[in-house]
């Protein structure tokens, strides 16, 4: 073979290997990333070792190393189930439905949730018996979220450790939006 050919198919596969990687890269960063669910804090929804797919671009995707946002699609709504890095603990990721926004004031009464004194209408919060717990979700308290924040809560409030104990999730921390589960494949579907 000759030395020139043999160099010219090595630098073609370096190249490809290069763009390959870079646009991997781009598409964890700023498209969808992989997640895979670690307790059961999200039963029924999510079973403990389901992957997911989440929606990065969707609320903004974060550009690492700086504080900045891309532009957002649309802004995060109640029962949005989201992907945020812990307020305990940040170099953990969580999976939580979002229960309300900036400025509405929450309460946990009777195992339902309420939001500005009315019960919270959407059939993914309804469906769930939420327990009272925690310094923010109190018997007979209710919580006004601060500005650029949220509260978020686990479908199985037995066994979630959420905004009823640590609080707030800070915008800033927000990854995305759940989308899709893609493993195990018989438990295959997007979400809404």
């Amino acid at each position: 073979m000759n030395k020139q050919y043999v160099k010219s198919q090595i630098r073609e596969w370096t190249e490809s290997i290069i763009i390959a990687v870079i646009l991997a890269l781009l598409i964890r960063t700023f498209v969808v990333q992989a997640f895979k669910i670690p307790s059961g804090s999200m039963i029924p929804t999510f079973k403990v070792s389901d992957r997911i797919f989440v929606n990065k671009f969707l609320y903004g995707a974060k550009v690492p190393f700086t504080d900045f946002n891309l532009p957002a699609v649309r802004q995060p709504k109640r029962g949005d189930i989201i992907v945020f890095i812990s307020p305990e603990t940040p170099k953990k990721d969580f999976v939580k439905r979002l229960i309300a926004v900036s400025g509405e004031r929450v309460e946990i009464k009777d195992g339902k949730i309420f939001i500005d004194g009315k019960q919270a209408d959407e059939p993914s919060i309804r469906s769930n018996y939420y327990y009272n717990a925690g310094d923010y979700g109190k018997e007979g308290a209710a919580v006004v979220v601060p500005n650029g924040s949220y509260f978020a809560l686990g479908d199985n409030s037995a066994s979630s450790r959420d905004s009823r104990y640590w609080g707030f999730v800070p915008k800033k921390n927000l990854l995305g939006k759940v989308i899709f589960i893609y493993w195990p494949l018989h438990r295959m579907k997007v979400m809404n």
